[in-house]
């Protein structure tokens, strides 16, 4: 089915286009987390979205520069019984960012909003709890000084067929299609009417939905990098250039013989020799 009011897919830019800017930008990611470390300032990145649209990639390209220490993705599995048990909120505020932290949320507390309410993993009426109670959960961390950005990747019906298939026969990406994604597939109606509601109870002034067009992977990271960047007012912070000490001086040490150790192959000779 497609969107009625869904803009002209952009331009794709050229691979060197993007490794260029996406470099240029992840030193600027850089930058923002010393900022960030050194300012105590805590910043939390919710991506949501269609299944295959993308969050993932962009998630990577985003931390894959930055300490891990730091910058680290809360992506959590399935609640477990006890969890169930709690406030829906509670396991999530777990991860929150302490001080000097960037947290990316790979899915997040709107679970409940899209596959939950879908999937009937969750009650009616624990559904409309969460949107009455999500807007002022959301408030009391704003107001307590986390920074908290909301990412929607939107998809379009046929692009997300698409990659559906190409993972169905790429090994090294079947791990991504699982059960629930398939089941997904076919309720895509009642996701976007799901989507929808959503966007009603918690797109507000104070804690809004950013929209990320998602069909073109390289403009999609390139734009929500580029984004993140600006909600963030971060200023370089003038590091001391290091220097690298003098190295101890011998003073007889000899090495083991290479017999008396055990190498991994050189199967990277092999590749060369052909």
């Amino acid at each position: 089915m497609a969107r009625p009011n869904r803009e002209k897919a952009a331009p794709r830019i050229t691979r060197a286009q993007y490794e260029q800017e996406l470099q240029r930008l992840q030193i600027e990611l850089a930058l923002m987390l010393d900022w960030i470390r050194a300012s105590g300032t805590r910043v939390a990145v919710i991506f949501e979205g269609r299944d295959a649209a993308g969050k993932g990639g962009a998630i990577k390209r985003i931390q894959e520069r930055l300490n891990p220490r730091f910058c680290r993705i809360a992506a959590l599995q399935a609640p477990s019984e006890r969890e169930r048990a709690q406030w829906y909120f509670q396991r999530y505020i777990a991860h929150l960012p302490a001080a000097g932290e960037i947290v990316l949320f790979d899915r997040s507390w709107y679970n409940r909003a899209g596959v939950e309410k879908v999937m009937g993993f969750c009650s009616p009426e624990e559904h409309h709890r969460f949107l009455r109670q999500c807007p002022p959960f959301e408030n009391m961390l704003i107001e307590d000084g986390i920074t908290l950005v909301k990412y929607w990747f939107s998809v379009s019906d046929e692009e997300q067929e698409r990659r559906f298939q190409a993972r169905m026969t790429d090994p090294t990406r079947r791990w991504k299609l699982s059960d629930v994604d398939i089941e997904s597939r076919k309720r895509f109606v009642d996701f976007s009417r799901a989507k929808d509601e959503m966007f009603v109870h918690t797109d507000t002034d104070i804690s809004p939905w950013w929209v990320v067009e998602a069909d073109v992977k390289r403009n999609a990271r390139l734009n929500c990098i580029a984004h993140l960047l600006s909600k963030v007012p971060y200023e370089p912070i003038d590091a001391p250039m290091r220097e690298l000490p003098v190295r101890q001086v011998d003073t007889g040490y000899v090495r083991p013989d290479r017999s008396t150790m055990t190498y991994v192959p050189d199967h990277a000779a092999g590749l060369v020799a052909r």
